[in-house]
C-alpha cells in the first residue's frame, strides 16, 4: 500500500523573530530599529502576514495528507522522501535554498508578500494552495523543469544548486587552481582569482547577470529550462605562472568545467549556503556541470 503524500512546508525566520529573539521584547526591538530610523510596524506586518500564509497553505492539504514543516536553517538535516509535494512559503531565494536537498519531488512556490518579492520562483497565493497541492500529484502534472547545476569532487563529495556554484577561498585570499574544460588528459591553465561563478537560466537574473553585464559578454544568457550553464573566473591575475586565457565559457550537457586545487583550502557552495558548502585541499579535483536532477517548479 503506497503511502499518502506528504505535503511539506518550507518556510524561513522572519526579521521579526530574528529580533525578538536578539531583543527579548516588541519594545527592545522596536527602540533599537527606532534608533536607526526604522519602525517596527512594517515588520511586525509582513512577519503576520508569513504567518497568516502559513496557516492558509497548512489548512489547504488535503486531510488524508500527512504534512511537516522544516526552517531553511534546518534544511541540510531534513529528510525529504519521493513521495513528497513541497511548498516553499516565502521568497524567491527560497525555493533555490530548499532546490539543492530535492530529488525530482514537485514545488510549489508561495509568495508571502506581493509586490515586495520578484515572485519569479514563488509564483502564486496562499488561496491557490489546495488546487495546486491537488495539481501537483495528478498523472502528468505540469510543471517546468528548471536546470541545475552540480559539482562533483574526486573524493565522490557532491553539491547542487539552482542558481549558481561558486569556487574560491574561504576568505579574502587568492584561490590557486588549475582550470580546464576538456577531459581529464587534456591542458589545463593555472590561475590565481577571486574565485570561479557557474550559473544556470534560473540564476540569470542575479550574481551571474552581474558578471556577464560587467564582463559585457557576447554569450547569450540562457533560461530556466535550457540546458546550458555560463561561468566566469572572477579577477583572474596574469604571471609569469598564471594565465588568464580561460575567463568565461558556455557548458551543454556533457560538457564540465574542471578544476583541480592549487592551494591549501577551497570551498565550493550553492545559492549563497556557505554553511552548507564542500571542502577541497590541495590536488583535489572537482568538475562542474549541468545536473540530471532538475527542480520540478509548478507553473
Amino acid at each position: 500500500m503506497s503511502l499518502a503524500p506528504r505535503a511539506v512546508l518550507v518556510h524561513r525566520t522572519t526579521e521579526y523573530e530574528e529580533l525578538l529573539a536578539r531583543h527579548g521584547t516588541h519594545g527592545q526591538a522596536a527602540f533599537f530599529l527606532s534608533s536607526r530610523g526604522r519602525s517596527i510596524d512594517e515588520v511586525a506586518r509582513r512577519h503576520e502576514r508569513t504567518r497568516q500564509a502559513l496557516a492558509d497553505v497548512a489548512a489547504a492539504v488535503p486531510l488524508q495528507w500527512r504534512h511537516s514543516r522544516v526552517e531553511r536553517a534546518d534544511l541540510d538535516r531534513f529528510l525529504f522522501a519521493p513521495e513528497d509535494v513541497v511548498v516553499v512559503v516565502g521568497q524567491d531565494g527560497l525555493v533555490a535554498n530548499s532546490a539543492k536537498y530535492l530529488s525530482g519531488q514537485p514545488v510549489v512556490g508561495i509568495d508571502t508578500d506581493p509586490g515586495r518579492n520578484p515572485g519569479v520562483l514563488v509564483r502564486h497565493r496562499p488561496a491557490d494552495a489546495a488546487a495546486l497541492l491537488r495539481a501537483a500529484v495528478a498523472p502528468g502534472a505540469p510543471a517546468d523543469e528548471l536546470t541545475m547545476v552540480e559539482a562533483v569532487a574526486d573524493d565522490t563529495q557532491r553539491l547542487l544548486a539552482l542558481n549558481e556554484i561558486y569556487l574560491g577561498p574561504s576568505g579574502h585570499q587568492t584561490a590557486r587552481y588549475r582550470l580546464g574544460t576538456g577531459p581529464a588528459d587534456s591542458p589545463a591553465e593555472s590561475q590565481a582569482s577571486s574565485g570561479v561563478l557557474v550559473g544556470t537560466g534560473t540564476g540569470a537574473t542575479g550574481w551571474l547577470r552581474s558578471l556577464w553585464q560587467e564582463r559585457h559578454s557576447p554569450l547569450a544568457l540562457p533560461g530556466p529550462t535550457d540546458p546550458r550553464l555560463l561561468w566566469f573566473v572572477r579577477e583572474a591575475w596574469p604571471s609569469p605562472a598564471t594565465g588568464t586565457s580561460l575567463v568565461s565559457g558556455e557548458l551543454g550537457r556533457e560538457q564540465g568545467l574542471r578544476l583541480t586545487v592549487e592551494s591549501d583550502r577551497l570551498v565550493v557552495f550553492g545559492d549563497g549556503m556557505e554553511a552548507d558548502a564542500l571542502e577541497l585541499t590541495w590536488g583535489q579535483t572537482v568538475r562542474l556541470s549541468i545536473s540530471a536532477t532538475s527542480l520540478r517548479l509548478a507553473g
